[in-house]
This record gives C-alpha cells, sequence and structure tokens, in this order.
C-alpha cells in the first residue's frame, strides 16, 4: 500500500529530473555558441578601434616628411654642404619634432651620410652615420618614398621610418626620414581586454601588448627573409624565436598558460601588416557552463513543482489553487519590491557620481575664476611685446635689415607659443573630467599648475619653490591631479597671507612605487580644535570658507588608490601630503 501511494511521487521526480537534464543539455550548447558569437564580436570591435587609433596617428606623421620636403634650405643642407645651414636645419628638424611628437626627424644626403638631425644635440645624435645601408634609404632613392620598420641601430628602439627622397630620381640630393615609435600607442591598447599583437606580412610580430612577444615569429622564416633581415639589421640582435602562443587556422589560439583564445584581425593602413587580438574564452564558457547549470535547476524545480502541484491538485484542488495563487502572488510582489530597490540604488549611485564630478567640475572653474585675473597679465604681457616686435619688425623691413625681421618674427612665435601653452592649460582645466586613471607624466601636472597659479604667487610676493623637471610618471588623471594641487597650493598661499617672508614649497618624493607630493607652507597652521575632521565636508578653519576643497582633494585621491594626509610641516605651518602610485616603465 505504501509503495502504491509513493509511486506516484517517484515517477513525478524522475519526470522532473528527466525534464531538467533535457533543458540542461540543449541551453548549454545554445549558450556556448552564443557565449564565443559574442566574444568574437567583441574581439573584432576591439580590434577595429585599435587599428582606428593606429591610423589616426599614423596619418600625421605621413605628413611630416611632405612638410619637410617643402623647406626651401633643403638643398642648402644637402648639396653645398654648409655647416652652418646644417646646423640651421638641426633647429629646425629639433622644432619640428618637438610640436609634432616625432621621436627623431634627420636628413640624408646621396652618399647615404646624414647631415642633419633633430637630436643633433644628444648623445644619440645620427649627425655623421652612414645609412646606405637601410632599405628604407635605398627603397626612397629608387621610387621616391618607402615605410619601413626596423630597430634603430643607435637607440635600440624599433620603429617605423617613414622616407622621402628630396630631387628627382635622375639627380637626388638626399632623403627625409621621420621614425615613428608605437610605445605610448601599446600603453593605451593594453586598457582594453585581451592581447593585441601587430604583425607584418611574413608573420613576425613587430609589437604588442605582452612584451615578451616582440620579435617573435608565427610560422617559420625562408632562409632570403633571414639574410636580407640580418644584412638590414632590421631587428638587431633579436633572436627571432617562434612565438610563444600556438596560432591555429580556424580563428583560435592557445596562450602560453594553456589558456584557449579567440582571433580576431583587421588589415592595418601599412601594407602587409595585420592587427591581430586575441580574447581568452574560459570566462565566457564558464559562465554560459553556469547559466546552463542554473536553467537545466530551474527546469528541474519547475517540473518538479508543476508534477507536485498536479498531484496536490489530485488531493487537494481547492487548497493548491489558493495557496499557489498566493504563493505566485507573494513572488511577484517580492520581485516587484527587490526590481524597484536595485532600480533606486542605481539611480542614487548614478547621481552620487554626478554630484560628486559636478562639484569637482565647479571647484575647478572657482579655482579658474579666482587666477583669471593673474593669467590675463600673463597674456596680456606677451601679447603687448609682440605688437612691439612687430612695429620693430616693420622699421627693420624699410631699412632692409632682414637679419633683425628674422629675429623679431622668431622672438614673436615664441611668445606666441607660451600664450597657445597658457590657454590650453585653462581649456583643459576647465573640461569636465571622463574620471580616466592611467600613466600621467608628472613634468606636466607640474608645469599645467605652475601655468595655472604661478603668476598668483607673483603677484602675492609669496616665495614658490617648485620641484625640478625630471619627475616619474604616476598613476592618476592629468586634470584631477592638477585640481588637487591647485586646491591645496590656493589654501597655502591663503594662509601666509599677510606674514613676514612668506613662502610655500612643492616637494616630490618617491618612495619604492610610490610618489609623495607634498605641500608645505609657514603659514598659522591647523587649528587642533578641526584636524581631526579637517577632510570632512563644511568643516573649514577660514570665516569665508566653505569647508569642500579639501573633501574634494580627498575624493579625487581616493579614486587614483591614493591617499592624503596632514603631516608634519619643517616650515612650522601646514602641510598636505599626497600619495599616488608610481607609473611603470614601459619595457624598451
Amino acid at each position: 500500500m505504501r509503495l502504491h501511494r509513493a509511486f506516484p511521487v517517484i515517477l513525478a521526480g524522475a519526470v522532473a529530473v528527466a525534464f531538467g537534464l533535457l533543458i540542461w543539455l540543449s541551453t548549454a550548447a545554445w549558450l556556448n555558441q552564443s557565449a564565443l558569437t559574442d566574444l568574437r564580436a567583441t574581439a573584432d570591435r576591439v580590434a577595429v578601434q585599435q587599428n582606428r587609433l593606429f591610423a589616426s596617428d599614423l596619418t600625421q606623421f605621413r605628413l611630416l616628411p611632405l612638410v619637410l620636403g617643402e623647406y626651401t634650405d633643403l638643398a642648402e643642407a644637402l648639396r653645398q654642404g654648409d655647416p652652418a645651414a646644417r646646423r640651421r636645419m638641426d633647429g629646425k628638424l629639433k622644432l619640428l619634432a618637438e610640436r609634432t611628437g616625432a621621436p627623431v626627424l634627420y636628413l640624408i644626403d646621396r652618399s647615404g651620410d646624414t647631415v642633419s638631425a633633430s637630436n643633433a644635440d644628444t648623445p644619440e645624435s645620427f649627425v655623421g652615420r652612414n645609412y646606405r645601408f637601410r632599405p628604407y634609404f635605398v627603397g626612397a632613392l629608387r621610387s621616391g618614398a618607402t615605410e619601413y620598420y626596423a630597430v634603430g641601430n643607435v637607440s635600440g628602439r624599433p620603429g617605423l621610418f617613414l622616407t622621402r627622397r628630396v630631387g628627382t630620381a635622375a639627380d637626388p640630393a638626399g632623403v627625409v626620414v621621420v621614425k615613428v615609435e608605437f610605445d605610448k600607442l601599446v600603453g593605451i591598447w593594453r586598457s582594453d581586454p585581451g592581447q593585441t599583437f601587430v604583425m607584418d606580412g611574413r608573420g613576425i610580430i613587430l609589437f604588442a601588448t605582452d612584451p615578451a612577444e616582440r620579435f617573435r615569429i608565427t610560422r617559420p622564416l625562408t632562409a632570403a627573409d633571414r639574410t636580407a633581415m640580418a644584412s638590414a639589421a632590421q631587428f638587431g640582435d633579436a633572436a627571432l624565436s617562434p612565438s610563444r602562443y600556438r596560432w591555429r587556422d580556424d580563428g583560435t589560439a592557445r596562450a602560453p598558460d594553456g589558456a584557449e583564445l579567440i582571433v580576431e584581425a583587421v588589415d592595418m593602413p601599412v601594407p602587409g601588416w595585420r592587427l591581430v587580438h586575441v580574447t581568452p574564452v574560459a570566462d565566457a564558457l564558464s559562465e554560459a557552463a553556469y547559466l546552463a547549470r542554473l536553467t537545466g535547476l530551474i527546469a528541474v524545480l519547475i517540473a518538479g513543482l508543476a508534477a507536485g502541484l498536479v498531484l496536490w491538485r489530485i488531493t487537494r484542488a481547492a487548497d493548491a489553487a489558493r495557496e499557489r495563487a498566493a504563493l505566485e502572488t507573494a513572488v511577484a510582489t517580492r520581485t516587484a519590491e527587490l526590481r524597484y530597490e536595485i532600480a533606486e540604488r542605481t539611480r542614487i549611485d548614478r547621481r552620487f557620481r554626478e554630484a560628486r564630478e559636478e562639484l569637482a567640475q565647479a571647484n575647478r572653474l572657482g579655482s579658474l575664476g579666482s587666477i583669471t585675473a593673474g593669467l590675463a597679465h600673463e597674456i596680456n604681457q606677451p601679447v603687448a611685446t609682440i605688437r612691439t616686435l612687430s612695429e620693430n619688425a616693420q622699421a627693420h623691413l624699410v631699412a632692409g635689415r632682414l637679419d633683425r625681421v628674422a629675429a623679431n618674427l622668431d622672438s614673436a612665435i615664441a611668445l606666441t607659443a607660451k600664450i597657445g601653452a597658457i590657454t590650453q592649460e585653462m581649456r583643459r582645466f576647465a573640461r569636465r573630467g571622463v574620471g580616466v586613471v592611467g600613466p600621467v607624466p608628472l613634468d606636466a601636472v607640474v608645469a599645467g599648475t605652475r601655468l595655472l597659479i604661478g603668476d598668483r604667487f607673483r603677484t602675492a610676493g609669496v616665495a614658490m619653490d617648485w620641484p625640478p623637471p625630471g619627475q616619474p610618471d604616476v598613476i592618476a588623471g592629468r586634470v584631477r591631479l592638477e585640481q588637487v594641487l591647485v586646491n591645496l597650493l590656493q589654501n597655502a598661499l591663503d594662509a601666509v597671507a599677510g606674514r613676514d617672508h612668506p613662502q610655500v614649497t612643492l616637494t616630490v618624493e618617491e618612495v619604492a612605487d610610490r610618489v609623495a607630493l607634498t605641500v608645505t607652507d609657514n603659514g598659522p597652521g591647523i587649528d587642533p580644535a578641526i584636524a581631526g575632521q579637517i577632510f570632512d565636508p563644511f568643516v573649514t578653519g577660514r570665516l569665508d570658507g566653505l569647508g569642500l576643497g579639501l573633501g574634494i582633494v580627498r575624493d579625487i585621491v581616493t579614486a587614483f588608490d591614493g591617499t592624503v594626509a596632514v603631516v608634519a610641516s619643517p616650515l612650522g605651518g601646514a602641510a598636505f601630503r599626497v600619495t599616488v602610485a608610481r607609473a611603470k616603465e614601459m619595457t624598451r
């Protein structure tokens, strides 16, 4: 009798388990395929975006040989061999390199000797070196222009050499060379998921986000290829070892650690080059398997519940109907409550982030308002000087003193560059931040801060010690780190107002993998009554202060995974120390 009563329950359980297994197997296959399809679409999108960024950078450098070809004194430096003309060309090449960000520009005569270079005044100077063994020199003389990737035989750094012939094929005067390096671009690519490789037509990995893969090969090289590369010293002493990745023809690969990878590739704007982006599939497949198991379990539960409800209906139809309705109502109510709670929390979190950024933006604009007068003086003074130089140039031009005209125009150009630097810094500082955190040159941050607030110190007659150039890169956001320094320096400037011999210092100290920036003054210091809450909102020691500046500083530095604290001041006043991570140096 008991077995007879238990049989329906056992049968219902078996049906529920079988139904769950069927759902699990069918769902697992579909979810795996869907996950791989989505992963390929994402990898392809990343590859296309990275290729566009590469093409954008390369386009501006491809214009440089054309621009240099328009210089009227190229022939004077190449054909006549005038040392003075060549040294003037050194200066022009250096200025053009600084303005465009090109690593090096140089000029080779028809015999292969370098006569002028942008790095002529550095230990790595190319002047006097012969490059007629380089294919980019031979190719430019023959066809007019070439693009050739190789390791620099002086710097040891690889790059793409863009060349253009000066003169005609029958009577060439020489070759203009622009070297382009991609280390900064690779650093940007590293923020994307997965790994990216750039390969030439022979399957050699030229550069990659995985630094260990540089100058490795994805397929065997012919003896002719190896001989040609060795004679041109294209890759220096690189061994051209096989890649640690196992590349397959079906759009997949295996990583050195054994992980399976999805491979997507796009053609690059350099003939023969391909950008290959790989993404691990393990996480996506694991998530798909988890969802399949969860779906199977839910199917089992649903089937079991259905079978139980059927059995329950057979015995207690009326009670089961009421209980089922109540359960469904409770589940729907709780689900609606949870959805509302999740939506509300999401909205509150979004509003908090927006409010914090708006507060930081308002603080930046407020800071600009307090320093605009000083920057106006910084701009008005060179503008007046430019007018005087222009009037003098007119007088010299009438008198035929062309050398003085050129000198006045050079001075006016330099002053115009200074005005541009000031206005560019103001625009950058006023722009709403995007929250990006990454490697930032500390020298640029200090220079931007000095442009924004330096004149206030000079006008107030306050001695200000700035850190010297040569500071390391740090992990931060440039505009927001400038905002931190501006806030702290303005506080220090207000603190020393009216004191005898006022003094403020900004020092930089490297400690292991961290960098500490300390703002110190010889003001009255921090009131002990508020020292413990100095970073809290609306806590301030100034009668006219809002008490928001230091709170914003703390929020910004925390977003950099850094710290800010009050420390002992060697000048006897207040001192605030901001500590952030030091950026790791990229593998050369």
